[in-house]
């Protein structure tokens, strides 16, 4: 009952005589793959067979083929490298792993091993080995999680990498879209790490844009400084709330703020948004409709100076607007507030008439509009008359 010696050898040969014998028709390699499961140990040899169907042959450490190994040109190394090749491949792969789904598991750690191997392969192999991938990630035969074998410290300093991630996400987003591979990244925690294909010196929104921008994927670009974008958004709210807490003069907590917004190119739009779920978030509001009202004006009127100081533009007044309206409509308690809140706001000169007037949506407002439109129609006749 000695235990079978490990010798892939014997393994490898049937494989490569299998695939000299089918040619390049890969509907019949996939055949030849399928039917071969029944006689050959799949399940010890993992490895082996997707070298071979890699690279043509058994890898040695590093990424080389072995010299005196046989090996056979029916392979993703030897095909052709475009994308209509790699996506027949990718078939190959695809039916094989449904077939034998213990694979998967298999078929996985080959993915991250060849992409540490990724020096010891030339251009051209790599392009294709970035295309199959992008493609077996879009259709979900791959988690993105092995893109992790891409943060190698030598990969990423000898621009490996990033050449790399440029073949694998047009080919991905080619299949899907950007907001798929979004979901992909979100999923496995790698959406705010794609900067650290970079060296830590290049490591910035301005580079990452640029070199993928100039590669061809504007997309990935834009995504990546939404990303960055919303970091600073979470930070620059917890921070404002823990400010709030302490009770920081509001000209400190505004020169903060104006940094920030200029620091990560945060509009005031979305300045006034993150002001107002803080501001509101610092309270605990009374569950009777009768008090609230009464509470929400003496706690938003401490507030105002800081509101004012963020709506200085008539977009960021209506924003401000916006969010009142969708907290009253979020919170029944605060319905009979709405108005009196946008009366203090005004008097405060947090919010201008002329937002308030295109931002008109409840009932209880029209008093207020009129009183506005007849203290205007006042004014102008006084001015009339004065002529």
């Amino acid at each position: 009952d000695e235990k079978e010696r490990f010798d892939p050898t014997q393994f490898q040969d049937c494989i490569i005589q299998g695939l000299t014998e089918t040619g390049t028709d890969l509907e019949a390699v996939a055949k030849f793959l399928d039917a071969s499961g029944a006689k050959l140990d799949y399940r010890r040899y993992a490895e082996t067979l997707f070298d071979i169907l890699v690279a043509g042959g058994m890898l040695a450490p590093g990424g080389t083929l072995a010299d005196d190994m046989t090996r056979t040109n029916v392979c993703v190394f030897a095909a052709q490298e475009d994308l209509e090749t790699m996506q027949a491949f990718a078939q190959v792969f695809n039916k094989l792993i449904r077939r034998y789904k213990y694979l998967e598991k298999g078929f996985e750690d080959e993915v991250k091993k060849l992409l540490l191997f990724l020096k010891g392969f030339s251009e051209s192999e790599r392009n294709k080995l970035a295309m199959l991938t992008g493609i077996l990630l879009a259709n979900g035969t791959l988690n993105a999680s092995i893109l992790n074998s891409l943060y190698n410290e030598n990969l990423v300093k000898e621009g490996v990498s990033a050449a790399f991630a440029v073949k694998l996400f047009k080919s991905w987003i080619n299949e899907k879209d950007i907001n798929a591979v979004a979901v992909s990244l979100r999923k496995v925690n790698m959406d705010n790490r794609l900067m650290e294909l970079f060296p830590a010196n290049k490591q910035s929104v301005e580079h990452f844009s640029k070199y993928f921008t100039e590669a061809g994927l504007k997309e990935l670009s834009e995504y990546v400084r939404n990303q960055q974008s919303i970091g600073a958004r979470k930070e620059l709210q917890k921070e404002l709330q823990e400010q709030m807490s302490r009770g920081d003069p509001f000209k400190d907590i505004i020169l903060y703020v104006k940094e920030e917004m200029k620091k990560n190119n945060i509009s005031e739009q979305t300045v006034v948004a993150i002001i107002w779920s803080s501001v509101m978030s610092t309270v605990e509001w009374n569950k009777k409709e009768e008090l609230v009202a009464e509470q929400a004006i003496k706690h938003l009127k401490q507030y105002s100076p800081l509101l004012a100081a963020f709506t200085t533009q008539g977009q960021s007044e209506l924003t401000l607007l916006l969010k009142i309206q969708e907290y009253c409509y979020d919170n029944i308690h605060f319905m009979k507030a709405f108005q009196k809140i946008v009366v203090l706001f005004y008097k405060a000169e947090v919010l201008s008439e002329e937002p308030i007037l295109k931002c008109v949506f409840l009932e209880q407002m029209k008093k207020f509009v009129e009183w506005l439109k007849n203290a205007e129609e006042e004014s102008e006749s006084e001015g009339e008359e004065g002529d």
